[in-house]
């Protein structure tokens, strides 16, 4: 089955988190240091102190115990990014519950189901529009184990709790003997939370993840970032997914300063505000920065002329951008002045460490951002994964990869070129579903990605596609649509991109215009 193994690498971890309560104790632990940020009604961001934190989530903690919430009960989140989602979050871990997040953008039918499949006993809201859809999911679907319900905006919502007020005894600077012991004894195994998958390819199913999980693989994944006390990032990408909330686990536990942004929209003006050091993105909102760079040049053929050409003259020194190392010259320093610290702008001015996840960025949008002075790096990972396998840092990238296995992940290569993993941060398995569970590993124990790749002789992987999207069409040739899709979604008019053609004579490609620009 094997035909390439990619082999264990024994190192030393920069973190020795076992469970997420290390996270919880080390981000509450600051005392008066700002840990949080948040934007008011009247835009103003505001800072919340780790004495603060910690205030928060005893006080939640405390509610949640005296309505009989216990370790392995079910506690769901239905909201955007903002500091509520995280108290709420490290409230039920450190109880040693588990917490179901949900996307917001969910209908109240697929609420419902995953409500109703998790049997959440507790449900978490942020605003008037997702109770309105919780009560009608409860109306489509008959949830039993349901039995409070919280709001975190203010309002008068029937049959629901306030969030400030649950927390509105809370004792900045005093310790809750009781959480304390509660988050102390959660251990490696305990679940910690059940996150759903899209169901794009069927049901949706619920991701089992455990503290130890997600703390193995926290303590590699930053490894070679420089990440600290003195940097800042936008939590934007929806904390309902693992790659937000890993990234966020990651910088709390580094002093890093979390300002949550709950819509995209907000997204530039924050940047803008809160300048951070730290960006993490999926490749669709790359791909809208350069979009949008592109469309500002097209207005006048004299911008579009000195945008060509600066990134003409980038091109030359991409070895150097990927390097780490900042070019000197002449035309390099005209293009910077003129083009390229206009760019860095659009992300606050101060970024550093720049990070895309979740979809293949593609070779074209990664050259184009080294060409203009900036280096990202790739990762690559599944929820299954916890979910980083592998990923490119400071002292390890090569543009056009998903970088190298992190060392306490092993990889193969099937002989179908799917790629396989194992390790601590592997899941256990699915909820509720013991027959998919199975499907999901080989008969040795590997996890199967359903990705399909290959690895250069230096270890690094590259993603060539998805193994169940491969379309075959009926004369039998074999199309991979990610690359053909991400080049033409690279272009400034073209919002969206999909490849179809499966068991037909020829492919056919979809696309979804740009409208604004166009």
């Amino acid at each position: 089955m094997c035909v390439f193994e990619l082999g264990r690498r024994v190192s030393v971890s920069m973190f020795d988190l076992k469970t997420l309560s290390d996270v919880l104790e080390k981000v509450t632990g600051r005392g008066g240091r700002a840990v949080m940020q948040w934007r008011d009604e009247t835009g103003a961001w505001l800072p919340i102190s780790s004495d603060e934190v910690y205030a928060r989530v005893s006080a939640l903690a405390r509610a949640l115990r005296g309505w009989g919430v216990v370790k392995g009960d079910r506690v769901a989140i239905i909201s955007e990014n903002r500091w509520e989602w995280a108290v709420t979050d490290l409230a039920v871990l450190g109880l040693g519950a588990v917490d179901v997040p949900l996307y917001p953008t969910l209908t109240a039918e697929q609420i419902g189901y995953m409500l109703r499949d998790s049997g959440a006993k507790v449900v978490v809201v942020s605003s008037a529009e997702q109770y309105a859809k919780l009560e009608e999911a409860g109306e489509l679907v008959d949830l039993p184990d349901l039995e409070r319900v919280v709001v975190m905006d203010g309002g008068d919502f029937e049959d629901a709790n306030s969030f400030e007020v649950l927390i509105k005894d809370r004792q900045v600077g005093v310790r809750d003997a009781e959480f304390d012991a509660s988050a102390g004894a959660v251990k490696p195994e305990d679940l910690a939370t059940i996150i759903y998958t899209s169901g794009t390819t069927g049901e949706s199913k619920g991701v089992m993840l455990t503290h130890g999980n997600l703390a193995s693989n926290i303590n590699y994944s930053t490894e070679g970032m420089g990440m600290g006390p003195e940097d800042c990032c936008i939590s934007f990408l929806p904390l309902s997914h693992v790659t937000a909330r890993h990234v966020d686990y990651a910088l709390m536990y580094q002093g890093t300063v979390l300002a949550y942004c709950p819509k995209f929209d907000l997204l530039p003006g924050a940047m803008k505000a809160v300048r951070p050091t730290i960006f993490v993105a999926v490749p669709r909102v790359y791909e809208k920065i350069r979009q949008g760079v592109e469309a500002k040049s097209a207005v006048s053929p004299m911008k579009q002329r000195i945008l060509h050409w600066a990134v003409k003259t980038g091109r030359g020194h991409r070895e150097e951008t990927l390097a780490g190392t900042t070019p000197g010259g002449l035309g390099w320093g005209l293009a910077q002045k003129l083009v390229f610290s206009k760019i860095r702008e659009a992300f606050g001015g101060r970024v550093r460490v720049l990070i895309s996840g979740g979809a293949p960025l593609g070779m074209d949008t990664a050259g184009w951002f080294a060409d203009v002075g900036i280096r990202i790096f790739e990762g690559y990972g599944l929820t299954e994964t916890s979910p980083v396998i592998s990923i490119n840092n400071a002292n390890a990238h090569r543009i056009g990869t998903v970088g190298k296995a992190l060392p306490n992940v092993e990889c193969r290569f099937a002989e179908d070129g799917e790629l396989e993993a194992r390790g601590p941060s592997v899941f256990h398995g699915y909820w509720n579903k013991p027959k998919e569970t199975v499907e999901t590993f080989t008969a040795d124990g590997w996890f199967r990605t359903g990705d399909v790749g290959n690895v250069d002789g230096d270890g690094y992987i590259s993603i060539t596609d998805r193994k169940k999207e491969l379309l075959k069409t009926s004369g039998g040739k074999l199309i991979a649509p990610q690359p053909i899709e991400n080049k033409l979604k690279a272009n400034v008019l073209v919002g969206n991109a999909a490849m179809v053609g499966d068991k037909h004579k020829f492919a056919c490609v979809l696309i979804s215009p740009n409208m604004a620009a166009l």
